[in-house]
């Protein structure tokens, strides 16, 4: 496929995942015809070479992988971790209101959104709803509205003049409740609320016991600039790294001739720091690594041997240089959209990226033919972090936080170049077929 091609196929990706639960069902949906085989973490596995597995916790993570013709302790692993989520609002498990004759939702803050950017726009919501069938067995089942449900308005200019000086700023707990419906009586918001479940998901309101329920943006990705080298959603950060290392392992060369059992570990919770049994932090991935040990090992220093010689690529995205904000880059470090995946170095490690790895990556961008940037933050500003440091530690294993570049990163809508995922896709190509 083009550049363009492939970019297109992301964002249908990422229009189809408006949640983290809906991302991993987007993932199994795109593996169901490479013949991957799910498998039961409270059965026992039987692997063989060459298979091809996945494994889903709780929903929203999901790790995949095939078994390469040699073992890992002989090989070691190639790994590619991104993340499932991005920053937003989550509703409340109370948080129906009605004043004034409007319903409205109560949030909570996910991660680091930028708040302004969710004011005006055409939301709605997506997640999952837990419900009892039959009466007793406990069930789960993606749920998602695609129509404009919700809408944060903003307060016109005549009633906060000094917004275009000072900036708009929202409280965090006044302020961001989100327009639902004009009531015709004064109705109960909870049943109203669970009513609008029952609709979308089919499932009686009296049955729905719980929901996790994510804000996200209607409007669909698009390709924008004088000739369309751009292009625009939600989600970017991170589905786009999610894409790319799918999209790299679902190769017919790279699937038939693995040598080195390859692993792509999307997990949810990174927005959120990483810390639960779902994240980077809990015990998912080593989990699974474990398991392909037990099935394929024959001595018990293979585990130790394995992780020795593996490497994880931590693929996040990176800050693109804005010319409107130039004070806001390091001068020596300032990276282009469309000119190739960033390798990010941070000394007090927030990125995993140390000498060995950063040139073991740039060896796999040059025999792929792909330009690479550097990255380093301003020192004067507090840098973010990746799944990166928090999956090598946990594993011993060595690793790279790499990135396509992009803008307005955690906005409601972010910016991207279409040249950057090719290449991004080629060097994780090359690296799960070395």
């Amino acid at each position: 496929m083009t550049a363009k091609q492939q970019v297109k196929h992301l964002l249908d990706f990422i229009d189809n995942s408006p949640s983290p639960w809906h991302a991993v069902a987007s993932v199994e949906t795109a593996i169901q015809k490479f013949h991957f085989v799910r498998l039961d973490e409270t059965a026992k596995w039987q692997l063989q070479a060459g298979g091809r597995y996945y494994v889903v916790r709780d929903d929203s993570s999901i790790v995949l992988f095939v078994v390469g013709r040699k073992t890992p302790a002989e090989s070691g692993f190639r790994i590619v971790g991104a993340h499932t989520d991005s920053p937003g609002f989550r509703i409340r498990p109370n948080g129906a209101t009605v004043s004034d004759g409007l319903a409205r939702l109560g949030v909570e803050i996910y991660g680091g959104p930028i708040l302004v950017t969710f004011t005006d726009r055409d939301l709605s919501l997506a997640g999952r709803i837990s419900f009892l069938e039959d009466g007793k067995q406990l069930r789960h089942k993606p749920v998602r509205f695609d129509q404009s449900l919700l809408r944060l308005p903003n307060l016109a200019i005549h009633m906060n003049r000094g917004v275009n000086e000072d900036g708009l700023k929202l409280h965090k707990q006044n302020e961001l409740p989100l327009l639902l419906a004009q009531l015709t009586a004064e109705q109960l918001p909870k049943p109203y609320f669970l009513e609008l479940l029952a609709q979308a998901s089919g499932i009686d309101a009296a049955q729905i016991l719980s929901w996790d329920l994510a804000v996200y943006d209607t409007q669909k990705g698009v390709f924008w600039g004088a000739n369309q080298e751009f292009y625009a959603d939600s989600q970017i950060d991170n589905l786009a790294s999610c894409h790319a290392a799918l999209q790299a392992l679902l190769d017919d060369t790279v699937l038939d001739s693995a040598q080195s059992t390859l692993v792509c570990a999307f997990f949810d919770h990174e927005e959120i720091g990483s810390e639960s049994h779902i994240g980077a932090g809990g015990s998912f991935l080593a989990d699974v690594l474990q398991r392909i040990h037990i099935a394929t090992a024959t001595e018990r220093e293979d585990s130790a041997r394995a992780l020795a010689q593996s490497f994880l690529i931590s693929a996040d995205m990176a800050h693109a240089y804005q010319p409107n904000f130039p004070a806001a880059y390091d001068a020596d470090h300032r990276v282009f959209v469309n000119k190739g995946p960033v390798i990010k170095s941070n000394a007090n490690r927030r990125y995993s990226s140390e000498s060995v790895s950063i040139a073991r990556f740039i060896q796999w961008c040059e025999e792929a033919g792909v330009p690479h940037q550097r990255y380093t933050h301003r020192s004067d500003l507090p840098c973010g972090s990746t799944i990166g440091p928090i999956a090598s530690a946990k594993l011993g294993i060595r690793s790279v936080d790499v990135g396509c570049p992009m803008w307005a990163m955690h906005s409601v809508r972010e910016s991207a170049g279409v040249q950057d995922h090719g290449y991004m896709i080629k060097v994780l190509r090359r690296f799960f077929g070395d």
